[in-house]
């Protein structure tokens, strides 16, 4: 299915989903740069989407509000694919949407996924909980975002979800402290239970003695995936997956870094150097 030429008002729907990566100063901005500028700008508007409601659930407000926002977002996509968008960043999703035959489903198990941090605080979720938020929340933009490179089919899929969930693992581990102010814990009941951590007490848990053996379980869960994501982009074409390719390289840092600082000190922040991240970007070609 082609997409229709954009209008005015859906130009500017997508140069505001431009700006809006501009400012995030991620990883991601990076990643895309080595798209056509058809596809980059559909990862953008992609990515817009996701602030926009991964913001209705961490920003201030109450629990219905953000229900009450979140379940209007649903409603924005049932109108976009009728083909009546209303909000400018569903506007900007139009075109990516017809050009790149995106599923609805990803769309709305995003939202579903931001509904589960809205709804309240998560602590201690079962691995089946765990695993699920994951798909959820990383897995659907990588749904999402195969389509838009180009690559289909049973790896590509696989590379999504499993990419995904490495991603979001990692940033869960990189996230303990903040979280655990906000009243979160991610990491899976099983796990803590297995080292006798407290599920219920986010400040407790970051000072308990077992927190660093169930942060590096945890940790080599994360290595498995990206061992399994990168025999996922073996069967693509490495040309089209290299967006993909550069977020496991990047994150596969990161994790790394995290595990040399130690678990034991959840507080102190760890990031990849923006020029370690050029200099992988550079390696595969991406600049």
């Amino acid at each position: 299915m082609s997409a229709a030429p954009a209008t005015s008002t859906e130009a500017g729907a997508v140069a505001e989903a431009r700006q809006v990566v501009a400012r995030s100063g991620s990883s991601f901005q990076l990643g895309m740069r080595v798209l056509p500028k058809a596809r980059r700008e559909a990862m953008y508007a992609i990515y817009a989407f996701c602030r926009a409601i991964d913001d209705i659930a961490d920003e201030p407000g109450t629990r219905a509000g953000k229900l009450t926002e979140l379940d209007a977002w649903r409603g924005e996509i049932e109108n976009l694919y009728d083909g009546r968008p209303s909000r400018r960043l569903a506007r900007a999703l139009a075109t990516p949407v017809a050009e790149y035959d995106l599923p609805k489903a990803e769309f709305l198990a995003l939202i579903d996924g931001m509904e589960m941090d809205a709804r309240e605080a998560i602590q201690a979720p079962s691995w089946d909980d765990y695993r699920l938020y994951c798909r959820r929340v990383a897995g659907a933009v990588g749904m999402l975002s195969v389509r838009v490179f180009g690559e289909t089919g049973p790896a590509a899929d696989e590379l999504a979800v499993t990419l995904g969930e490495a991603l979001q693992t990692t940033n869960i581990l990189r996230d303990l402290a903040e979280d655990a102010e906000r009243g979160r814990v991610y990491l899976p009941r099983e796990l803590l239970d297995a080292h006798g951590l407290p599920a219920r007490d986010p400040a407790a848990l970051l000072a308990a003695p077992g927190l660093a053996p169930a942060c590096a379980e945890l940790a080599a869960h994360a290595r498995s995936l990206f061992g399994r994501a990168r025999e996922s982009i073996a069967a693509c074409d490495r040309r089209r997956i290299r967006p993909a390719l550069l977020m496991l390289e990047i994150y596969q840092r990161l994790l790394k870094r995290l595990e040399r600082r130690g678990w034991d000190r959840p507080k102190i922040p760890v990031k990849v150097p923006r020029i370690e991240k050029l200099w992988v970007a550079l390696r595969y070609g991406l600049i």
